[in-house]
């Protein structure tokens, strides 16, 4: 019967089968650092052999209402020593006999890996560091990165230490290089010692700025909303995107990265469209009295804007009514009187971007090409300005999530058989390319392959020349120059009518609306000269 430490160990390894530590103190009844002592000396007396390298296992646990946790396991196997052997290659392990070579660097540098961990950020309590920057600077004592941020949690409790990542609504996420990680100076009163950390995080991400230029952008926008709120103004979406000089995907990935990166950076939308921002120092009259005054100025300055939108869309009705034959549109009955009954809505089953229950569409038609064909349907969506991809996928989305258009699939929502999207715009980015099954297409291609038919203002110009108008007579100056979508339509009849006086068609238009050029001309600031030119 077993009696002593070494019998008990070696009446379990004699098994024949590699124990880990855990596996040896459950079948021996000893302590856990009984058994920890002795596997150390039996190995230095050459009695066992241990595992050359540490094996580290991910393992998740279950903790109830908390859901599921996970943690990386450090451990080595033990196996009784053969005679004259002095290594020994099992279950895929190399087994060694002792030599300080193989010494855990924990115990041959006389501390933990997070006792290195943390007297390094001590000693350099003057700089904040990435956790991958920490690796590398102690790999040579066996940090990982994964060492890095077990011991920082674990400190980070403790207030030792600030930890600092991208910030989302309800979580954070690492930068590139890792969390950014420094000293918390606990002499100082906690207040003093966090904005202190806050600071040098801050001068951190400086020295990145060089190189990233989303973090150079990151910075723009929050100085430029930072010296907004000292004049007790709001910065919209478009003055930042200005100001960086980049493109809308640019500025919205900035933006967005600044909103989680400073969470005293706010954001507000007026009408529930345009965006602003803020600084959270703002107090609350001096946010409300700017609210006003933007509002005021988005009823006013967005008046032409939304003045030449809705000429877009009766001009191209007026086309598809002129060039649709045998069509049956559809109709439907609106609450707000006058609003015209072909102005569909339809009835969304998930949100689509600003859309919650409800989307409407311009034009919905029936076409039956003869009598044993199935009828196809034509859906129309109307934008002016320069049209993008995501308003391709948006209106792809508010057809294949309608209860009229999308239907269930095996491969998920999709838009039923016999539906054909019709997106009509200004002008499509021509230097916009899709990356799709890692090949550039086009935005027309990439519409194409979602039965998405793009319609742009230059068909219609092309329509009005075949007609025999000028080339200088346009559709776009049609909309910019009618007051309403009912001028839009008579010009447009009197051009199909009496082409070779287009010229004077358009004349008029500006003639008989000169009084609200001149509104427009004010609230805008231009000069009557510049904004003629606009026309």
């Amino acid at each position: 019967m077993a009696t002593t430490t070494w019998d008990k160990i070696a009446a379990v390894l004699g098994e024949g089968k590699p124990k880990t530590h855990r596996q040896i103190v459950k079948a021996t009844s000893l302590s856990g650092s009984a058994v920890w002592s002795a596997l150390n000396y039996y190995w230095k007396k050459g009695l066992i052999l241990r595992t050359k390298e540490p094996i580290r296992e991910y393992r998740e646990y279950f903790k109830g209402r908390v859901g599921i946790k996970g943690n990386v396991r450090s451990y080595y196997l033990y196996l009784l020593r053969p005679k004259d052997i002095g290594t020994l290659s099992l279950v895929g392990q190399q087994f060694v006999t002792y030599s300080e070579e193989y010494l855990d660097k924990r115990g041959a540098k006389g501390e933990s890996k997070s006792q290195v961990v943390l007297k390094f950020l001590e000693e350099n309590r003057g700089h904040a560091w990435y956790s991958k920057e920490i690796a590398e600077a102690l790999k040579d004592w066996g940090v990982k990165p994964s060492d890095v941020m077990s011991t920082v949690r674990r400190y980070e409790k403790k207030g030792l230490l600030y930890v600092r990542g991208y910030r989302s609504h309800d979580r954070q996420t690492p930068f590139k290089q890792g969390y950014l990680i420094t000293w918390l100076d606990r002499v100082k009163l906690q207040e003093e010692a966090i904005k202190e950390a806050v600071q040098r995080t801050e001068r951190a991400l400086a020295k990145n700025a060089s190189t990233s230029p989303i973090i150079e952008r990151i910075h723009q926008v929050r100085g430029e909303i930072m010296a907004a709120t000292q004049l007790k103004d709001l910065v919209s979406f478009t003055f930042l995107q200005n100001k960086m000089n980049c493109s809308v995907d640019e500025a919205e990935r900035a933006v967005t990265r600044a909103l989680q990166l400073y969470s005293d950076l706010k954001e507000i939308k007026l009408f529930n469209n345009y965006r602003y921002y803020y600084h959270d120092s703002m107090s609350p009259e001096d946010l409300k009295a700017a609210t006003i005054l933007k509002e005021n100025y988005i009823r006013m300055m967005k008046g032409r804007d939304a003045r030449i939108g809705h000429n877009w869309e009766a001009c191209v009705e007026w086309f598809i009514d002129k060039f649709t034959r045998g069509a049956e549109f559809w109709t439907q009955k609106h609450r707000t009187e006058g609003m015209d009954p072909r102005r569909i809505t339809l009835h969304l089953i998930r949100s689509v971007g600003d859309r919650r229950r409800n989307a409407e569409v311009d034009r919905v038609w029936t076409v039956t090409p003869g009598v044993f064909s199935k009828p196809v349907t034509h859906v129309l969506e109307c934008k002016w300005g320069l049209i993008r991809k995501r308003d391709v996928d948006e209106f792809f989305d508010v057809l294949r999530w309608s209860k009229e258009f999308g239907v269930d699939t095996e491969k998920g929502r999709a838009i039923k058989q016999g539906i054909i999207g019709v997106f009509a715009g200004g002008a499509f980015n021509p230097r916009e390319k899709v990356h799709v099954n890692g090949e550039d297409i086009s935005l027309a291609s990439y519409a194409a392959r979602m039965n998405i038919q793009l319609l742009k203002a230059t068909d219609f110009n092309e329509k009005l020349q075949e007609r025999g108008c000028e080339p200088r007579i346009t559709v776009q100056k049609v909309c910019k120059r009618a007051k309403d979508e009912e001028e839009v339509k008579e010009t447009l009849d009197a051009l199909w009518g009496n082409p070779k006086k287009g010229g004077e068609a358009l004349a008029k238009l500006v003639e008989r609306n000169e009084s609200l050029y001149s509104f427009e001309r004010m609230l805008e600031g231009k000069t009557p000269k510049a904004a003629a030119g606009s026309l």
